[in-house]
């Protein structure tokens, strides 16, 4: 599956467009994370444990989205963005992934 920010493919002519594609997750945060990373606020730097929570959530999502765009039939996504959101009062995050499934000639 080709996955893609622009919105061509180089080299491969689209030619047919299958619609919007999206795959989410919504994690929330361990008191345990937060504790460490709440001492890492008071020092300064990066907050690793965040880090790679959203990292994971990401590519979750992408998975998510992938797994959509095959069920259509579709040899790509273009388009691709991601989004975030608070969800739960600031508990928790939602990451989103979307773009356009199309086939390609």
């Amino acid at each position: 599956m080709i996955v893609s920010t622009t919105f061509e493919v180089n080299g491969r002519t689209v030619t047919q467009h299958l619609g919007l594609v999206r795959g989410n997750v919504v994690r929330s945060r361990f008191i345990g994370r937060d504790i460490v990373a709440g001492l890492r606020m008071i020092v300064g730097g990066e907050i690793h444990e965040y880090t790679k929570l959203l990292a994971e959530s990401r590519e979750q999502a992408l998975d998510r989205m992938i797994e959509h765009a095959r069920s259509l039939g579709a040899d790509a996504v273009i388009g691709v963005r991601f989004e975030t959101t608070d969800a739960g009062a600031g508990q928790a995050t939602e990451v989103l992934a979307y773009g356009t499934a199309v086939k390609l000639g």
